[in-house]
Order: C-alpha cells, then sequence, then structure tokens
C-alpha cells in the first residue's frame, strides 16, 4: 500500500519510497536534467523504480547543471554532452542519505510530476488487448459455413496490421463488437450470387446504411478482401464490393420506375427505367388497364431491386424516389393520380423517411399511407441494432395519417427501415393493393 506523504500526492511513487525523504536538494533546476533522462528511460523499460542495472545519460552543455550532480554520480567531472553509462544500484545507495527507502525512479517521479513507466504499461495494455482481439476473430473466422465467400485467415492478420487496420480496430470504441458484426457480414456474403448491399447491411446490422463508405464496418470487411487475396487495397470500392457478390444501388438516379412507364415508353415490363427531371416534366401518362390499379411508390433502391424477383406474371408497378422526391417527382406522382391511377406511398421510418410521405400526401391528397402505422414501425425496429442512430426527434414531423405512429417513434428514439417490411411489401406489390 503506498503511504506516501502529501509531498506526493497523485501517489508518483510506489511502496512510500518517498516517506520522509528530503528530496528538495535533489529537486533543484540545476539537477532536473537528470531526472528528465531517467523518467524517460523508466517510461520506455516499465521499471518505476531504477534500482537495478545500468543506463546512459548524456551530460548537457551548463556546467552548472554538470556539478548540480557530480555527488550523485561519482567525483568525476562530465563533459558536455559525454555519455555516461551509470550503475543504478550506486545512485540508489547515495539517495538513500537523503531518505531510508528513495529510488532513483521517485525522484524522478517527483521532477516529471507523475507516475512512471506509463508508454511500457501503455504498449502491454495495447498487446493484450490486440492479442484478445486476434484470438476473437480466428474464434470467428472458425464459425463460417464450409461455403464462406471470404474466410479471414491468421496470416492476413500480418497484412491487416501492416496496412494499419488492426490500429484503427484498436482505436474503435467497440472493437469486439465490430468484429462480431463483421462475421456477420462474411457469414451472409453469397457464396454464389449476388445481394444488395443495403440488404446485406441491414440484415447483418440493422441499418442498410451500415456498410456504406466511410463506416468502419465496412473498411474492416474490405480490408479483409483485400488482406485475403479477393481484391487489392486500391482497387475502387464499388469494384471490390462486386467482387464479393455485392451490388451497390446500381439502379439509382432519378426517377426510377418499375412496370409504370410514360406514353410511347415501350420497355419489358421487368426492365427497370430511371426517369431523368426532364423526360417527368414533359411525359404524358396512360390511364389504368382497370379501376383501382394502384401504383406503389417508395424510397429505397433496394425494394425495387427485390420487386425484380417476383414472378413474371405478377404485374409490377412501382415507382422508387431514391432518397428525398424532388418537386418534379412529386408533379409526376400527382400526375399519374389524376391519370386515374391508386398511389400508395412509404419511406423508412425517420425524420427524412416522415417528411417524404407527407410531402406526397400533400402532393397527391387521394394517396393512400402505406405500411407506415405505429404498429409497422415496432415491427420494423430491429431487435439487436449495430450502434443504431439515433432518431432526430426534434426534427421528426407530425404524421397526421397516424398520430400515435409520431408518439411512439418519440418514445423508441429509433429509426426503422423499409427493409424491415420488405416481405409484407412484395406481398402487397404481387396482390396489386397496398394492406389495408
Amino acid at each position: 500500500m503506498n503511504t506516501a506523504e502529501p509531498d506526493c500526492p497523485q501517489q508518483w511513487c510506489t511502496g512510500g519510497a518517498c516517506d520522509g525523504a528530503r528530496l528538495d536538494s535533489l529537486l533543484t533546476k540545476e539537477a532536473r536534467w537528470l531526472w528528465e533522462q531517467l523518467a524517460a528511460k523508466a517510461d520506455r523499460s516499465g521499471e518505476p523504480s531504477m534500482t537495478g542495472g545500468t543506463t546512459v545519460i548524456t551530460a548537457p552543455a551548463a556546467s552548472t547543471e554538470r556539478a548540480a550532480v557530480l555527488g550523485l554520480l561519482g567525483s568525476r567531472i562530465l563533459a558536455p554532452g559525454e555519455r555516461r553509462r551509470i550503475r543504478l544500484e550506486e545512485l540508489t545507495l547515495r539517495l538513500r542519505q537523503h531518505g531510508d527507502r528513495l529510488t532513483p525512479g521517485a525522484v524522478a517521479a517527483h521532477a516529471a510530476g507523475r507516475a512512471l513507466g506509463s508508454a511500457a504499461a501503455e504498449r502491454a495494455r495495447q498487446l493484450a488487448r490486440t492479442t484478445r482481439l486476434r484470438t476473437l476473430r480466428a474464434r470467428l473466422a472458425d464459425a463460417l459455413p464450409a461455403n464462406a465467400r471470404l474466410r479471414p485467415s491468421e496470416e492476413a492478420w500480418e497484412e491487416l496490421h501492416r496496412t494499419g487496420r488492426v490500429a484503427r480496430l484498436l482505436q474503435h470504441p467497440h472493437p469486439e463488437q465490430l468484429l462480431h458484426t463483421a462475421a456477420e457480414v462474411l457469414r451472409l456474403l453469397p457464396p454464389q450470387g449476388r445481394v444488395d448491399r443495403r440488404l446485406l447491411a441491414f440484415t447483418a446490422t440493422g441499418d442498410p446504411h451500415g456498410l456504406d463508405a466511410g463506416t468502419d464496418l465496412a473498411g474492416l470487411v474490405l480490408a479483409e478482401a483485400a488482406a485475403a487475396g479477393l481484391t487489392t487495397t486500391g482497387m475502387p470500392p464499388r469494384t471490390a464490393w462486386g467482387t464479393l457478390g455485392i451490388d451497390l444501388d446500381r439502379l439509382g438516379g432519378g426517377l426510377l420506375s418499375l412496370g409504370v412507364h410514360p406514353d410511347g415508353c415501350h420497355v419489358p415490363a421487368r426492365f427497370p427505367l430511371v426517369l431523368p427531371p426532364a423526360t417527368l416534366t414533359e411525359a404524358t401518362w396512360p390511364a389504368p388497364p382497370h379501376a383501382n390499379c394502384w401504383v406503389f411508390v417508395t424510397e429505397n433502391p433496394s425494394v425495387t431491386t427485390a420487386a425484380l424477383e417476383l414472378p413474371p406474371s405478377v404485374p409490377v408497378r412501382l415507382l422508387c424516389t431514391v432518397g428525398t422526391p424532388s418537386a418534379t417527382e412529386l408533379d409526376t406522382v400527382a400526375r399519374l393520380s389524376d391519370s386515374g391511377w391508386s398511389i400508395a406511398v412509404r419511406a423508412d421510418f425517420d425524420a427524412s423517411g416522415i417528411q417524404h410521405v407527407r410531402a406526397v400526401l400533400r402532393a397527391v391528397p387521394r394517396a393512400r399511407p402505406w405500411r407506415m402505422n405505429a404498429d409497422d414501425y415496432v415491427r420494423s425496429l430491429h431487435p439487436a441494432p449495430f450502434q443504431s442512430t439515433a432518431l432526430d426527434t426534434e426534427r421528426l414531423p407530425e404524421t397526421g395519417w397516424d398520430p400515435t405512429l409520431h408518439t411512439v417513434m418519440r418514445a423508441q428514439g429509433r429509426p426503422a427501415y423499409e427493409e424491415a417490411l420488405l416481405d409484407g411489401i412484395l406481398d402487397d406489390i404481387r396482390h396489386g393493393r397496398p394492406r389495408p
């Protein structure tokens, strides 16, 4: 137990080494250079007492500073800039004349105003953390299925270390959770075929943006792919993800149309078409083939991508705003309604998504909110999100079509996403009308 006197308020010395010691004559301005050098040595070695072995000191230029330590280091005068090896046992014995338990490290700690050995202790802590993470990564890799598209290897760890990815992992606030989630992404990579990145991200993390560019998770997964030799570090991210069977919003841009096209546009029913603003401004729309025909308006390209897989016999009619709808896009939806189409609209359960739905309902008074009530929101909440983004409740608009939705979203404080309701969304599209 440290019993240091009040002159060691931060317990810089261990074992009460400074108790009763006379430090004033040692901690002079002229002698400070010696203690600073010993403190630096103690930090590197992790030995805070500095009572054994030898160390090398470099004499300062000032004669008064060299003379100040002459009695501690022996009778031979130091020359300016001289490097001399000193025996710490002998220095300790001379210091004991100033205190029964005094050590070179204790005096150096008082001169530096802190406990010594911090650098070595931090290195030891970092090594222990690195070892734990390396072991966890190996265990998670062993648990991947036999047909995994990418399995991290022990050899690849060294490549991650060389490229700085291990250092970034150590700086992450939750590195173990990051490794677990990265392993889940690797487990979900398709052994053959392809998958949309937003759907992959949502399934693995509860957030369709969890693998967006710039996230630590995306960086780690792509670094594992490069370390495994499947990609290269200089490869464009879109190309690297494509090598892993992952598609990046390849349908994005403008108003994305599937199965509902302007007059004079002759494309196959399953041909996704991006309609730029110039086209939308000039387009006229055909009347529906019969009464009560629905056009489904959604926010996320992943819904459009999933709808492509519905049976060819299903008459899919889907418009995707790919984010915030512009005034031109809102006018397009309004003109579809004026042509006789029924409009069902939905978006993510966040401030922007609610605002999107409100904008469509204002532009198209006959439009119907689609799977956008409080129960739908609760069902959409991911049970175990990875670093879930907080809902911006201050910006959350009112939900006039279901006031309870606004109350529940504020109470939960978490966003939810269209991908969570994908099965129900596709079922509605398959049957040609939104769920009541």
